[in-house]
């Protein structure tokens, strides 16, 4: 952390143990870890150990050792052996870390849609494909979502309607398109996801495609289906989980990072400034911690709200 955080906590009282948590291979988990390591150090004198992991294996872990005491970031859709471990009592799911979910989506950029309410609907963009740039930006081959939004592509015959799906080689050139659609308000429509760098620095409007049907999407995720139909992507579900073990031995801590909990605004925009400082994960934590005050000071008990008093004048 940097030297003006430090500055500002008082000395911990070595009053928690040693505690391990994850540290997910992606951004926003990683700064999730970052602003949860500061606070149960500096704030519950937690002696903490950071585990680097993906979701599968962090379950593996969970579920083969006990370990680690916490798993934050759990993307639990895909996870089922995380579901079987918390149906086992193994594990106690304690909060939504991303409070909106994670969000995949089609989009067009807020000035678009600002000029053009209609288009905030895929009946409007159907009918307005020039208003789109008759291009919808699909994902690379690889991805999930190329699975999804191929089959949506068919539901909603977007090519019949006018719209070219331009398939990206990589995830940069799909993230450069909104870049440079941005530099001169150009028409643009395509998938992509949140909390990201590239949304927290570009607002962009969801396109509304009707109601989620979960047969329909579970199909439209098979690249083997042959009964695509229209349904938008599901909200997943992304949670911070424990152990009962370390449950039952550290409420204070516990009950924390229950409330430890991010919008995927507040995210978005974190990692946007990240990416913009060429920052670590840690200076994107200590960001966070000095400008959102308000949020991360409710999350505190009377105890280690008096250890971290200087930070939050």
């Amino acid at each position: 952390m940097s030297a003006a955080v430090g500055a500002g906590a008082t000395d911990a009282h070595a009053d928690c143990g040693e505690v391990s948590i994850t540290e997910m291979n992606w951004a926003s988990a990683s700064v999730v870890t970052n602003v949860a390591k500061f606070i149960m150090e500096q704030g519950y004198g937690c002696e903490v150990a950071v585990v680097p992991s993906d979701t599968v294996p962090a379950a593996t872990s969970l579920a083969e050792n006990g370990e680690p005491d916490i798993a934050t970031e759990m993307w639990i859709n895909s996870a089922p052996v995380y579901q079987k471990l918390e149906d086992e009592g193994k594990v106690k799911t304690i909060a939504n870390v991303l409070s909106d979910g994670g969000a995949e989506h089609w989009l067009v950029p807020k000035y678009l849609a600002d000029k053009h309410p209609e288009l905030k609907t895929i009946e409007g963009v159907l009918a307005n494909p020039e208003l789109v740039g008759g291009r919808f930006h699909n994902c690379p081959e690889g991805w999930g979502c190329r699975i999804v939004n191929d089959s949506l592509k068919q539901a909603f015959d977007l090519e019949g309607n006018g719209i070219e799906v331009f398939d990206h080689g990589s995830g940069e050139t799909l993230a450069g398109s909104i870049a440079a659609a941005y530099a001169d308000e150009k028409p643009w429509f395509g998938y992509y996801w949140a909390p990201t760098a590239l949304l927290g620095k570009y607002e962009m409007v969801p396109v509304d495609l009707g109601p989620y049907n979960d047969d329909i999407h579970q199909c439209n995720r098979n690249p083997e289906c042959n009964r695509v139909g229209k349904s938008p992507y599901p909200s997943a579900r992304v949670v911070t989980g424990v152990t009962t073990t370390f449950a039952d031995r550290e409420p204070e801590v516990v009950e924390m990072l229950s409330k430890l909990s991010f919008t995927n605004q507040q995210m978005g925009s974190v990692l946007a400034w990240k990416e913009e400082n060429n920052a670590s994960s840690e200076e994107a934590a200590v960001h966070f911690l000095t400008t959102y005050k308000d949020s991360w000071g409710s999350w505190l008990n009377d105890g280690a709200r008096t250890r971290l008093a200087g930070l939050l004048k």
